[in-house]
């Protein structure tokens, strides 16, 4: 048994998508960061970060104290190895799946998250970071969709974890304030993955996390 701490947020959902698709079992608790819970003793004791998602592994193999882990990518690619699943063995595959991890990582994410933050948290406006992050994102949503004009998935023709990590930010690109138009190759990937039962299971249970107003 997993246990997932996480919110409706991109990150977040990319855990609960990869257990779906493994047909693992797991406990996702709220950690409601529009209420600030995760700058909260209990959960900073798990992730010192002060960031969602969190996974812990009751079950991990030393059989000592519970694995905790954070990261989502880092959490990605755990399960992806503990399972055996969405992550290829032959070295080329894989280190395609690794390369677009990165690229989520030190690209796809900061970009959209920045842009998110200038156009909607910001104290105040800053009209030349707001340009620079979404110009970054739209530029980013461009290259993924030449990537998927020439293969079905993100890191070659399989559903593996790059998917996953890329579908999150994807999935609130009305944060950053991306869309999907003219892109017929993201939209058809999108599509795709938005339709497969695991990933529609996992997104009604991250949203089921949003207190009821």
């Amino acid at each position: 048994m997993f246990t997932v701490y996480a919110f409706a947020t991109p990150n977040s959902v990319k855990v609960p998508i990869a257990l779906e698709e493994m047909g693992l079992s797991y406990e996702l608790k709220s950690v409601n960061v529009r209420e600030g819970e995760q700058k909260q003793a209990d959960f900073l004791a798990l992730n010192a970060n002060g960031k969602v998602p969190v996974l812990v592994d009751a079950d991990h193999a030393d059989n000592a104290a519970p694995f905790i882990l954070t990261e989502s990518a880092a959490i990605l690619v755990y399960l992806a190895e503990k399972t055996g699943t969405l992550l290829p063995l032959e070295s080329a595959a894989r280190a395609r799946v690794f390369e677009q991890l990165f690229f989520h990582a030190s690209g796809l994410s900061p970009a959209f998250g920045n842009a998110g933050f200038f156009k909607r948290s910001s104290p105040e406006p800053q009209p030349i970071a707001e340009e620079r992050f979404s110009t970054e994102a739209e530029r980013i949503l461009g290259l993924i969709e030449h990537t998927l004009s020439e293969q079905r998935f993100i890191a070659g023709n399989s559903f593996s974890i790059a998917d996953i990590a890329h579908f999150g930010w994807l999935w609130r690109r009305q944060f950053p304030g991306v869309t999907l138009d003219d892109k017929p190759s993201l939209s058809r990937w999108y599509d795709e993955i938005a339709a497969r039962p695991a990933v529609e299971r996992a997104i009604a249970r991250t949203e089921a996390l949003i207190p009821a107003t």
